[in-house]
């Protein structure tokens, strides 16, 4: 088995897509719908890796990944942005928010999971 990754999406269909190209790659997938319910599971599972929408209703992406960085034993696990957020400034946002990497959406079903692993060998 790979890696264990926790998904923060609210979207239900595209949580469905992102589970099920990580699961068929072998991946362990943890999910959480809204933003406090994934800060929880992160704190209870430590995931090797954790993608994040930016558009969660509450609590945004952008908080999440400040909460997350905050949280010393949360610090080192990549985040990676997956968001239809595209303007400009927008990557960079995200980024000084704690983020590792970014994916927009719609995410590419042929190409999603080698653009998270070049995200994760890169760092």
């Amino acid at each position: 088995m790979k890696s264990r990754i926790l998904i923060i999406e609210d979207n239900e269909q595209n949580m469905y897509m992102l589970s099920f190209l990580l699961e068929q790659n072998k991946y362990k997938v943890l999910q959480a719908f809204t933003g406090g319910e994934g800060i929880s599971i992160a704190q209870k599972t430590k995931p090797d890796i954790i993608l994040l929408d930016t558009q969660l209703p509450v609590m945004d992406g952008y908080t999440v990944a400040r909460k997350l960085r905050e949280i010393d034993e949360l610090k080192m696990i990549p985040i990676i942005a997956v968001t239809s957020y595209a303007m400009a400034g927008d990557r960079e946002k995200v980024m000084a928010a704690g983020a590792t990497g970014y994916i927009e959406k719609p995410v590419n079903p042929d190409t999603f999971i080698e653009e998270m692993e070049q995200i994760i060998n890169n760092n």
